[in-house]
């Protein structure tokens, strides 16, 4: 199955992350995100579900939304996920966003004021150099309508040893500057894991975590409770939790949505606040995030409207008029 898929689907593994897989395992969590299998070669789903080859107005930004772009500044990553979102991109060999269509971007970004927020992706914004990074970020925080700058990044997860003292340096002098990862199951936070985000936090980058919901690896409550548990250990901020995208290739990680409302309302009643993660839905053709919950407000009344707590019981609660 590997060589057929290989065949259609290019794959790579960082030597650290292989030897997290647990081969006495078929349906190791580490393995399923890793080695590729028969499953890929279905043909269902979309190739690029969230239209991001629509929402590219210059060089190599990504727009959805009025105050914010994606800039996405290669295809690389220290490993290719078997559920990545944007394998249609990954082609046959590793290449970085030419300098040229980084300028345009940030050229874009100069001419559109209200942009106040840049997230630098791919790939893996880590797999650029130190140089590079130390260059864009230096580009992007002299525009004066940029408040802050993110990072997204699977490093943490796949090749923590990425996160040198060398990179923290050249990190630490921009601010603010957010760091989001995906750890999507409890056996990745390892103990190098857990010494890269130190040396991060130690920094004072705050780090937040965008785990995908995935079938056979984290579709499970008290997974995904112990995950974000640990996370708060490792100071990593559980962020979102997505719903899997149709991609072509990686339908079989598709869940119901009634399973992550499951997760959700056992994560209300289990565990604190801080460990609770937003459900998200990518809607169709580019439209954005949607925020998927259980339902608390099960009515309204004229003064009063009726809840349901995370035990099931339900209650009026006082809603007076608005005030004029």
């Amino acid at each position: 199955a590997v060589q057929r898929v290989a065949e259609k689907y290019r794959w790579s593994i960082s030597p650290y992350y292989l030897s997290l897989i647990d081969d006495d395992n078929k349906y190791d969590p580490i393995k399923l995100q890793a080695i590729p299998v028969a499953a890929e070669l279905m043909d269902k789903g979309l190739a690029d579900p969230m239209a991001e080859e629509y929402t590219n107005p210059a060089g190599a930004i990504t727009r959805r939304y009025p105050d914010r772009v994606i800039i996405n500044v290669t295809n690389q990553c220290a490993m290719y996920c078997r559920h990545c979102q944007r394998r249609r991109n990954i082609g046959s060999d590793d290449h970085h966003t030419p300098r040229k269509k980084l300028e345009e971007s940030i050229a874009y970004i100069k001419a559109n004021p209200e942009i106040r927020d840049v997230l630098i992706t791919g790939g893996d914004a880590l797999l650029l150099s130190d140089a590079t990074l130390h260059w864009l970020l230096g580009q992007l925080y002299a525009v004066q309508s940029v408040e802050y700058v993110r990072l997204g990044t699977r490093v943490l997860v796949t090749m923590p040893q990425r996160i040198t003292d060398k990179l923290v340096n050249i990190l630490r002098k921009y601010a603010p500057l957010y760091i989001n990862t995906q750890f999507n199951h409890p056996r990745e936070l390892t103990q190098e894991s857990k010494e890269a985000c130190d040396k991060l936090a130690n920094a004072g980058i705050p780090l937040g975590n965008q785990a995908v919901l995935l079938n056979g690896i984290n579709d499970d409550k008290y997974v995904m409770r112990l995950l974000n548990q640990e996370l708060l250990r490792f100071r990593v901020r559980p962020y979102y939790i997505f719903h899997a995208k149709r991609v072509v290739g990686t339908t079989h990680f598709n869940t119901s949505i009634d399973d992550g409302i499951e997760i959700m309302e056992y994560l209300r009643g289990y565990t604190s606040g801080m460990a609770i993660p937003t459900y998200i839905i990518n809607a169709p053709k580019g439209h954005g995030k949607t925020p998927i919950a259980p339902q608390y407000l099960i009515s309204r009344g004229k003064n009063s409207v009726k809840i349901r707590t995370w035990e099931g019981k339900v209650f009026d609660y006082p809603n007076p008029p608005t005030r004029d």
